[in-house]
């Protein structure tokens, strides 16, 4: 079925070079492929400065911590184990670094009980929060995680990355290498580790919380990237063209 699909499409739209790839390894010719990533409301995830963001009064969370953030899904691939074994490390030798985990999932509960049992008391669990104060919570950290165990992010780059970089933050990758490492090399903004090495990971975070400048100008970079390339109307627009090209053919 995918193979006649493929013969007889006149153009395949592909959200990412990786699943471009995965299309020319079976045999589809590069011509028909057109790369079109998921898209962000550039317009509804913004930057909030820290001192207007109410999610530090509703939570109690101290603005002169530099926090680390991560948005969305608590579950078995988060690799949610590794990421506190690093917090509790950091509690130690850097205690103004704190972690913010804000959503729900399988593996939320597990998250809360170790939390509570090696009183890793520099890891804060919230609620997901009200679409309406989504640039809020993006906003929330000077740098947002997307992480996964090894060998589960392979093809993909999770869409929260999108809203990282909307709200001017830097992503901290921790992940397997695909497409989501060249983004974040090539347009300096963010740092990619390799998923599952806790060691480069705990020195991507130290490296943004030693140099708070280099934090600043990854997240700025980000939201240009945002802007020249995975806005609303550039993303539909380019959908119009694929269909007016096979049209006018």
């Amino acid at each position: 079925m995918e193979k006649i699909t493929y013969k007889y499409a006149d153009k395949i739209i592909v959200i990412s070079e990786d699943f471009k790839k995965n299309l020319l390894a079976k045999g589809v010719p590069e011509e028909k492929i057109v790369v079109v990533y998921n898209w962000v409301d550039q317009n509804a995830v913004v930057d909030i400065p820290r001192e207007k963001n109410k999610l530090f009064e509703m939570y109690g969370l101290d603005r002169s911590k530099f926090y680390v953030t991560y948005n969305g899904n608590i579950g078995l691939s988060q690799n949610m184990d590794m990421l506190l074994s690093v917090a509790e490390e950091l509690k130690t030798s850097n205690s103004d670094i704190h972690f913010v985990l804000v959503g729900t999932g399988a593996y939320l509960d597990e998250v809360k009980r170790m939390v509570a049992e090696r009183n890793i008391d520099n890891v804060h669990i919230l609620p997901f929060q009200p679409y309406e104060d989504i640039s809020h919570v993006f906003s929330l950290g000077d740098a947002s995680l997307v992480i996964s165990k090894p060998g589960t992010g392979s093809a993909s780059v999770p869409s929260k990355t999108w809203s990282i970089m909307s709200a001017s933050r830097p992503v901290l990758a921790n992940f397997d290498e695909n497409e989501l490492k060249s983004i974040l090399e090539d347009n300096s903004c963010g740092i990619f580790t390799k998923a599952g090495d806790k060691e480069e990971f705990k020195k991507s975070i130290l490296t943004l919380y030693l140099n708070r400048e280099l934090c600043k100008e990854y997240g700025k970079n980000g939201r240009q990237f945002v802007l020249n390339n995975l806005t609303r109307e550039v993303g539909t627009q380019k959908y119009v063209d694929v269909i007016k090209s096979v049209v006018k053919d």
